[in-house]
């Protein structure tokens, strides 16, 4: 199949659709968009102007500078655990998001088949398709707080299963794995020859006491995982489109050579901005600080919505809520548009995050604490007013 007859298959992000729809309503407060509120760090910034003074406006190598790979390197073994040779098995991308579709078609062959949790990211099922494969859901569940099991993927796992997509800390639900989750995850995938991307682009948005494990951390797993992490979130860097990839050399290799004829490579000036963040100690105060703050959001948002006849679970990571809605008796699509009407509150139906987040909705709390008190507000009368709980 050529990839203009794959690119059919792909449908536009409904949560672009969303974003597009609510940009003629009037004082709308918008919960759709995955993107922090937050400034870039100016010890960042200024860090980008230097890259500029010193002339570094021309291309970099296809995998990113040596600097920030070392950089990464050195991140990836005191946060995650990870060894990784910089030089071969780091390599730089444009944004998280690509990692993905050039990470599968390193080995993907047609009509192969990756297992991935649902409710999913929205990247996922597209990349997967684009690739030449075949995206199979494998439900979670809100009575195991959307936690992926073992259980769940033994009864989707196939002769053609090739690989298995983990996000912990997970968009769109919040959910963050356990160890032993981690671990049996692991002890899954070499049972059954599959590669394994976990993308942990939320890595330091914890809270509760959860942490981040990383599965390419665990003895022999390095060499079968694909690990994808970024600036966008964990530096509120999103229009800087930066990511890294950690994987053994052969796909870094691969995934290389569809870099150089997809995006060159990333922006130069914004690598070195990036690597210099890395090692610094600002750069961390300021996560926790923003980690802090999405705890405040959290708590507020999930004791709204239980109080006001919405049960949700209350995640453990990202900054994404993820609240049952069926209860009302209208879908997740119908719960979204009275929102983005009556209350002028943009919510993401869940069905956008594939068939098992039906009758859910996810809100981002990554806005101001006025704001979701506000919308917090307006969405209650409407379900008073409505007698819809």
């Amino acid at each position: 199949m050529a990839l203009s007859d794959r690119l059919e298959l792909v449908n536009p992000s409904e949560i672009r659709k969303l974003f597009d729809l609510a940009q003629g309503v009037e004082g709308l407060i918008s919960l759709g968009i995955g993107e922090p509120d937050f400034d870039t760090p100016e010890h960042i910034k200024e860090y980008a102007k230097e890259a500029l003074d010193r002339g570094m406006t021309h291309y970099s190598p296809n995998a990113g500078i040596m600097m920030l790979r070392e950089a990464i390197a050195r991140k990836l073994k005191e946060q995650n655990g990870i060894e990784a040779d910089p030089k071969s098995e780091i390599m730089v991308t444009v944004g998280a998001n690509q990692a993905f579709i050039m990470g599968l078609a390193a080995f993907l062959r047609e009509g192969e088949e990756v297992l991935i949790p649902s409710p999913m990211f929205v990247s996922y099922a597209p990349a997967v398709i684009l690739a030449g494969g075949k995206p199979v859901e494998v439900p979670t569940y809100e009575e195991n707080e959307f936690r992926l099991s073992v259980d769940d993927l033994k009864k989707h796992v196939s002769e053609k299963t090739r690989a298995l997509i983990i996000n912990s800390p997970n968009n769109p639900t919040g959910a963050v794995l356990t160890r032993k989750d981690v671990e049996e995850i692991a002890d899954f995938a070499v049972e059954h020859d599959l590669m394994v991307f976990s993308d942990e682009v939320y890595e330091h948005f914890v809270y509760d006491g959860a942490r981040n494990y990383s599965i390419a951390s665990l003895d022999g797993m390095f060499e079968r995982t694909i690990t994808v992490n970024g600036f966008s979130k964990t530096f509120a860097m999103t229009g800087w489109r930066l990511g890294f990839v950690a994987a053994p050399a052969w796909i870094i290799e691969k995934m290389t050579r569809f870099q150089m004829y997809n995006a060159t490579c990333p922006v130069t000036f914004a690598q070195y901005a990036a690597a210099k963040a890395l090692d610094d100690p600002r750069s961390w105060k300021a996560v926790e600080e923003m980690r802090r703050e999405y705890d405040r959001r959290r708590n507020l948002v999930w004791k709204r919505l239980n109080e006001m006849g919405l049960p949700t679970v209350k995640p453990k990571g990202a900054f994404y809520i993820f609240s049952r809605v069926r209860d009302t008796g209208l879908t997740d699509k119908e719960f979204s548009e009275l929102m983005l009407k009556e209350a002028r509150v943009a919510v993401v139906p869940g069905s956008a995050f594939g068939k098992a987040g039906e009758g859910y909705i996810r809100i981002s709390y990554a806005t101001a604490y006025e704001k979701l008190e506000e919308a917090m507000d307006r969405m209650e009368k409407v379900l008073r007013e409505k007698k819809l709980v």
